[in-house]
């Protein structure tokens, strides 16, 4: 790619493997991104508090999108204009969705109507997210932060009920490794919302989004050229669709390595 290009990605299942968290496959197009000083730009249903850990553990400096577009986090003096939001911790805050407080409310209240077998991260003790989730102590209580979404699990068969209550509440939903519900809002608005800040410092760039997950959809159809990568079943998610869409031939880290290499010789 000779044009200036911005990459927004997913982390769990897509540049990060889905069951060991590690990004070693895609090492080599991370480096070749740095180089090149080509934005790569976390777009997750990670808290605040996880990304940030993320971004030491891979050198990254870029801003970045939280549980699923709920939050844009955009450091201090990244952009060479002011840029609108709450100045937090170095960081200029976007805030696109609703309150965790107040989307947990609803959460708790629709189960109660519907008696549902429907738990939430906020009914879970750590020792549960650990053993659900597979990670760490440390990085189960980080996960544990929220800000603007819920993540949840049924407890026998999803139940359609509560999926079709939830937009009845005017909220959304959507599904990565759990369930997540949250406010109106979605990955594809703050990625078009942080593409337009970074073309308006640089002029027009190539937006290249790597996803895995329905919950990625909205994102990829926000992008120039969406990626998606092969799930660790071995294939990829039926449920997105997008003309042109490049598919992978490998999973998780190792198709993100592919995908970009590839992209970066064309």
């Amino acid at each position: 790619m000779t044009e200036k290009t911005i990459i927004f990605t997913d982390l769990d299942g897509t540049l990060l493997d889905p069951v060991t968290y590690s990004s070693k496959a895609a090492e080599p197009a991370l480096d070749l991104t740095r180089q090149k000083r080509i934005p790569v730009v976390f777009v997750s249903s990670k808290t605040r508090a996880e990304l940030e850990v993320w971004r030491k553990r891979l050198d990254n400096h870029h801003p970045f999108v939280v549980e699923n577009g709920g939050g844009i986090y955009i450091p201090e003096r990244y952009f060479s204009f002011p840029v609108q939001g709450a100045l937090r911790d170095g960081y200029r805050v976007i805030c696109l969705g609703t309150p965790y407080q107040q989307v947990r409310m609803q959460f708790v209240q629709m189960r109660e109507r519907l008696k549902i077998a429907v738990r939430g991260f906020g009914d879970m003790s750590l020792e549960e997210v650990v053993q659900r989730t597979g990670l760490t102590r440390e990085d189960a209580a980080l996960a544990k932060q929220r800000e603007f979404s819920e993540p949840f699990l049924f407890t026998g068969v999803p139940d359609d009920r509560f999926l079709q209550a939830i937009e009845g509440e005017k909220l959304r939903w959507t599904q990565g490794q759990f369930f997540h519900v949250m406010g109106n809002h979605h990955k594809g608005r703050a990625v078009a919302l942080l593409r337009s800040l970074y073309e308006r410092e640089q002029g027009r760039m190539v937006s290249v989004g790597i996803g895995d997950s329905l919950n990625d959809l909205p994102f990829l159809l926000a992008v120039d050229r969406p990626v998606l990568v092969k799930r660790r079943s071995g294939r990829h998610d039926e449920r997105i669709a997008i003309p042109g869409m490049l598919r992978t031939e490998h999973k998780g880290p190792e198709g993100w390595n592919e995908a970009v290499l590839g992209l970066m010789k064309q």
